[in-house]
């Protein structure tokens, strides 16, 4: 739902897809991230999840 709301709103976005990237895996566990999506944004924050409050602000 990340993906899709990022492109319907042309945010754009690097995708790392864990399954066919697993090495992005333990860098996500050691930043404390235990679900996908992870978004991080330009200012140095990220969160996972659906988050359609945070998203909205990017489409701007």
């Amino acid at each position: 739902m990340t993906k899709r709301f990022l492109t319907e709103h042309n945010v754009n976005f690097v995708e790392h897809n864990i399954d066919e990237q697993p090495e992005y895996i333990d860098r996500l566990k050691q930043e404390g991230f235990l679900a996908t999506p992870v978004v991080k944004l330009g200012n140095g924050k990220s969160f996972s999840g659906f988050r359609p409050d945070v998203l909205k602000q990017l489409a701007i």
